[in-house]
């Protein structure tokens, strides 16, 4: 909870002093998203792996913290405004590590930064597309859902939601659409082949494989 608080007034400074054209510190922001990406994903703060008495025990006296700070990162995402271009790739694996945290309210505030990127790429990269979030992304998700991370619902999510706000955009509609469910089928398989790899069948093993590939 004190680390917490300390956070929230780096928030403070950072938005008064560090954010117009002429004083923006972009190692300083950096430094601030890798600290609240990294409290958010503590273990001591995973309450799915505590007992029930424990969880409840937790939520009564503290909250949810990994929610406060899930929030706070996407208002200082969106704060960022012309600055965001600058983040992008490199900030694309902590916010998926974010949105992959099993919290539906976390997820749902947090998984639409991803089309903000998409469309910040878009109308800034000078080539009319999203390549670089599209790559980091892709890589990313196979990282994480590899070290354990991600499951059907956060599949589902990703995928309705990224549909719903690139259908609504008139340029990024079609390749919007096309990437979505791209990064849907992958997650189907690399879910898949986590579960399949403790299976006893070759074959089946092999299948799974060839998918993903």
């Amino acid at each position: 909870r004190v680390f917490l608080r300390a956070v929230n007034q780096f928030t403070s400074v950072l938005n008064c002093f560090f954010l117009d054209q002429k004083n923006f510190e972009l190692q300083l922001w950096n430094n601030y998203f890798h600290l609240a990406v990294a409290f958010l994903t503590h273990e001591s703060l995973q309450l799915e792996t505590f007992s029930q008495a424990k969880r409840s025990k937790i939520i009564k006296k503290y909250g949810d913290m990994r929610k406060e700070i899930g929030f706070k990162i996407r208002d200082m995402w969106y704060n960022l405004g012309p600055h965001k271009i600058k983040f992008i790739p490199a900030m694309v694996g902590p916010i998926l590590e974010v949105t992959l945290v099993p919290e539906p309210e976390l997820r749902k505030a947090t998984i639409p930064i991803f089309f903000d990127m998409m469309q910040c790429e878009f109308n800034f990269s000078g080539n009319g597309n999203f390549h670089k979030f599209e790559n980091e992304l892709i890589t990313k998700l196979d990282q994480e859902v590899e070290g354990g991370r991600g499951d059907e619902q956060y599949k589902v999510l990703l995928e309705k939601l990224l549909l719903e706000h690139c259908r609504k955009h008139k340029y990024l509609a079609a390749p919007g659409e096309v990437f979505a469910l791209l990064v849907s089928s992958l997650l189907e398989n690399l879910l898949d082949y986590r579960t399949i790899m403790h299976d006893e069948s070759r074959e089946n093993r092999m299948s799974c494989t060839v998918n993903v590939l």
